[in-house]
């Protein structure tokens, strides 16, 4: 599946800003099942200095730089994506305890076995999840369960959380939106053994004919990666939309948690108050071929 995904985001300020440094993680992460056939990133003021370059978890990165003086900053993420479905979970992965041993070989897993700035431990947390896997039961069989039964008395609303929103408030209102639901489910999992990192990026935005329109789409999207062993390695799930994920999604990258890949980042002298606006659409990419046979737009 060929993807179009526009990604705006409009901030408007009281006073001018002066001078401004944003990171971006607005382009997508080239995958095995993601092929980024075009992508183009565009900013109103255009930067003073750009820098592009991969962070530490090898996610691409944009820094801008402006040193003029601003009341508004638009920038425009635009992106044609290929997609295909990860591939099956195997028929056999280990039993869930044998996990946490197995990712401590490895220190590109074991990272996010630990806590993070954003997700601390919370015990809750483990209990939440640890119905799921009970002793000797294999990882595998474990996640496909828990994943079917994550939105089952788990609301998805919007504004009724923030970004800093700790875990232990989405478990008591048993509410939130995407992010809420990834922090969720990906501090339960390192609190169990079972190394899991953070996933941002995009969902369809219309459903195919016949489908149901995915909850979280229309802004940026966030799901969760655990590492099930060396067969099975990263399975990305949805809590959101208690699936696992499909062709439907595209992915920008992966960190600890949302302060890792959070899509714009940034520090401004100046501004005052400020007023954002978000706007995401990721459909198929009918009409668009062209584009991506070398006629994308200037990055």
């Amino acid at each position: 599946m060929i993807y179009r995904v526009r990604h705006v985001t409009d901030y408007t300020y009281e006073s001018a800003v002066e001078m401004a440094t944003h990171l971006l993680h607005l382009s997508p992460r080239p995958l095995a099942r993601q092929r980024v056939l075009a992508t183009s990133l565009v900013s109103d003021p255009a930067p003073t200095r750009r820098a592009e370059e991969q962070d530490h978890f090898g996610n691409p990165t944009a820094w801008l730089y402006l040193e003029d003086p601003h009341k508004r900053f638009v920038v425009t993420a635009d992106s044609l994506v290929e997609v295909t479905a990860p591939p099956p979970l195997p028929q056999e992965t280990p039993p869930w305890e044998a996990i946490r041993g197995a990712a401590l070989t490895r220190p590109e897993v074991a990272e996010f076995l630990f806590p993070s700035p954003s997700l601390p431990p919370v015990e809750a947390a483990r209990a939440f999840f640890a119905p799921h896997f009970t002793p000797g039961r294999p990882a595998g069989e474990a996640v496909v369960e828990m994943i079917a039964h994550f939105r089952e008395g788990m609301a998805f609303r919007a504004g009724v959380t923030t970004v800093s929103t700790p875990v232990e408030e989405v478990l008591r209102r048993r509410e939130g939106v995407c992010q809420d639901f990834a922090h969720l489910m990906i501090t339960g999992l390192r609190m169990l053994g079972i190394p899991a990192r953070y996933v941002s990026g995009y969902i369809r935005t219309r459903p195919p004919p016949g489908g149901v329109k995915r909850a979280g789409s229309d802004q940026s999207h966030a799901w969760v990666a655990a590492w099930l062993g060396a067969e099975a390695g990263w399975v990305e799930m949805d809590p959101t939309n208690s699936l696992f994920v499909t062709e439907e999604h595209v992915l920008l990258g992966w960190g600890r948690d949302f302060g890792d890949v959070s899509p714009l980042l940034g520090v401004i002298l100046g501004g005052g108050r400020h007023t954002v606006h978000v706007g995401v659409d990721m459909d198929e990419a009918a009409g668009h071929e062209a584009w991506a046979e070398g006629s994308a737009p200037g990055r």
